[in-house]
């Protein structure tokens, strides 16, 4: 009943979203310059999710021609990120965020929709390890490494220390290679911006290619600082960690939510991936993918691509407008990209061993739905170098029901792609056709 009286009063207030314009082709919008229609401001803004129901027994994704996938391992609570270790050992950040406090009547009904693409299990709030030994695909081996922890997302390993990024701080771990759990506490290494709202409460992290820096990614506290500015203090931006310290400075701003953080490996330059502002309409603003510069301003709260003017930001800053950059290359409007990995290794096909692979979370406010998809960008030179192509699709079924959100990506030690699979509960492995699969998926030890 109660769920009848949601729906009913969902249904009443969503006459109050003007109707927005026809959505186009969200293809036309993928590449370093996308056409950027007229925005289109809502009392309230058309919300099309997409309900989690999980994958059937023998379902998996689809993917492109000359791949297979199958399980590395299901059953996980929400598994969000990943990190391949030296010795092949796959480490999954199982975790969720709290739940934001509501400041405006329409956030309500969002939240309320917006948990409907979410799984209904808690999140494990833990760091997973996975093992296969056998490499067959399929992790026969599966222990929590640790436990307890704060909405944990990045994670990466500089030497024996394991950093993880929780929500609220950077922590140190002790890491020995082979182990299968830390019983060790903690240090933290610094604090990161969470407090009453938190609102984007995942925290990406990698490492300087010489190790002695640390980058994090810290989302802002809201869409268009609705909260006031005084809670976007520190945020939209990416951090440079000293890791000896926990000194940190702002190494890039104006990037709503940034995610993905990695090293591209020609060039030793940052890239990440970065979820853009709503309620403009179906196709504004594009997300992105780009090259992140020391000092750049890329533009959030007070202008989107490069310098288009967002009105409902005020005061505005025109002097931080004129410096705005614009991204390298759109994905397009509302996929939320929140994992990306650079090829390497030899486990999939020769089209697949020079670029980057970007995790679409999927759109909750267009119709037709948007992302919710793994896509393959190709690099030349270590830029951008052609059309996003479809890699692992079928997320979503015929009756726009989510089986699965891809989130985290990366390469494991044979070259395979991993996706960490939020919505699934399963951490998916894809390779060339040609690769074994011939196992189960593994269960918990504990």
């Amino acid at each position: 009943m109660s769920r009848i009286r949601n729906t009913l009063a969902t249904a009443a207030l969503l006459p109050l979203a003007a109707c927005g314009p026809d959505p186009i082709d969200p293809q036309t919008q993928v590449g370093p310059n996308p056409p950027l229609p007229e925005l289109h401001q809502y009392l309230l803004p058309p919300m099309h999710v997409s309900r989690a129901i999980g994958w059937k027994d023998g379902e998996t994704p689809q993917v492109a021609a000359g791949l297979q996938v199958k399980a590395l391992a299901t059953g996980l609570k929400s598994p969000r990120s990943l990190l391949v270790l030296p010795n092949g050992d796959i480490l999954v950040a199982e975790s969720g965020g709290p739940t934001p406090p509501i400041n405006r009547p329409k956030e309500i009904v969002m939240g309320w929709l917006e948990g409907l693409s979410h799984p209904p299990e808690k999140p494990g709030q833990r760091i997973t390890l996975l093992r296969d030994a056998d490499g067959d695909g399929v992790a026969e081996l599966r222990t929590v490494l640790l436990e307890n922890l704060n909405a944990p997302f990045g994670m990466v390993l500089v030497g024996d220390d394991l950093y993880v990024a929780n929500t609220d701080a950077v922590m140190r771990y002790p890491y020995r290679a082979g182990a299968t759990q830390i019983t060790a506490p903690g240090t933290k290494l610094t604090e990161l911006p969470a407090g009453r709202i938190n609102h984007h409460w995942t925290k990406s992290l990698t490492a300087s290619p010489d190790g002695t820096k640390l980058y994090a990614g810290v989302g802002s506290n809201s869409n268009v600082t609705e909260n006031g500015l005084d809670e976007e203090t520190d945020r939209a931006s990416i951090w440079e960690i000293d890791r000896a310290t926990g000194a940190h400075r702002l190494y890039a701003t104006g990037l709503r939510n940034p995610n993905g953080l990695t090293f591209e490996p020609q060039t030793k330059t940052l890239w990440c991936v970065v979820n853009e502002r709503d309620e403009l309409g179906p196709d504004l603003v594009p997300d992105y993918m780009t090259s992140v510069k020391d000092g750049g301003f890329y533009g959030w709260p007070y202008s989107y691509w490069g310098k288009n003017l967002d009105p409902r930001v005020m005061p505005q800053r025109p002097e931080l407008v004129a410096q705005a950059l614009m991204p390298d290359y759109s994905l397009s409007s509302h996929v939320a990209p929140l994992g990306m990995a650079f090829a390497t290794g030899t486990g999939l096909p020769q089209a697949y061993r020079s670029g980057a692979f970007v995790g679409e979370h999927g759109s909750w406010n267009r119709d037709p739905l948007n992302g919710y998809k793994v896509v393959y960008i190709p690099f030349e030179n270590g830029k951008p170098a052609g059309k996003a192509q479809d890699v692992v699709t079928g997320f979503v079924n015929a009756d726009k029901q989510a089986r699965g959100r891809p989130v985290g990506v990366a390469i494991d030690s044979q070259g395979g792609l991993l996706i960490a699979d939020d919505a699934g509960g399963t951490v998916w492995r894809v390779t060339g056709s040609s690769a074994r699969s011939d196992a189960a998926p593994a269960t918990i030890l504990r």
